[in-house]
């Protein structure tokens, strides 16, 4: 699994798996452990599909810690 650096500096795992015309993106927090999943076509790129999904996982750990909506 490819590591990228988040915002504050902790890594996030990427796994990126295609299933047909589908791609399932999942991001880990390596600190907390926190997993999001996305899915997307395989046409789209692996950027966008991985930004979509470190989007994601920056909500829910924004949501978790208080600070969501």
């Amino acid at each position: 699994m490819p590591k990228v650096r988040a915002e504050d500096g902790r890594d996030i795992l990427i796994e990126i798996v295609t299933l047909g015309a589908y791609a399932k993106v999942s991001a880990i927090d390596s600190a907390t452990g926190t997993e999001v999943s996305i899915t997307g076509p395989t046409t789209a790129g692996r950027a966008s599909l991985e930004a979509a999904a470190l989007k994601k996982l920056e909500y829910v750990l924004k949501k978790n810690a208080g600070g969501g909506r």
